[in-house]
């Protein structure tokens, strides 16, 4: 099961594309994060949303919010991805020990061995505030995002 909107992010230290560790607790008191999980680099739907997030950045990196971008595939992977599309935000990878991130956040599906889509809106307290969840074809809508992040 998915966390809750009004429950406490667990707190999480994953390596990014360029192999620097990022913990959601660096944000604390500093930024609100837009926490999202995709299945895999490179796919169809999950390429077109991360692209959507770099063609509007500025609404979700700024100075009161980081996008962070979570998936199962390897540093290497997300790197090369990163440069392929021109994702100027951090890709994280929870590939080792495989998924834990994603369970954490109750979005790892264990028959397909990746985070399924969720998003979670975390503030500056580190309480989620908003989060989704869609199954793995189905992409997320951008505008709820906004919505959401304009409500904090």
């Amino acid at each position: 099961m998915a966390i809750q909107v009004g429950d406490k992010a667990p707190d999480f230290e994953l390596k990014d594309n360029h192999g620097a560790s990022v913990k959601l607790s660096d944000f604390r008191g500093e930024k609100s994060v837009v926490l999202l999980f995709y299945p895999f680099a490179f796919t169809g739907v999950c390429t077109g949303e991360l692209c959507a997030l770099r063609d509007n950045l500025p609404k979700f990196v700024n100075d009161d919010v980081q996008l962070l971008a979570v998936s199962n595939d390897s540093i290497h992977t997300l790197r090369v991805f990163a440069e392929q599309e021109g994702l100027e935000y951090p890709l994280l990878s929870d590939f080792w020990p495989h998924g834990d991130t994603s369970r954490a956040y109750g979005v790892f599906d264990e028959d397909k061995g990746c985070a399924v889509r969720g998003t979670f809106i975390i503030d500056k307290e580190g309480v989620v505030r908003w989060s989704v969840v869609n199954a793995l074809p189905d992409a997320r809508d951008l505008n709820e995002y906004v919505k959401a992040l304009d409500t904090l």
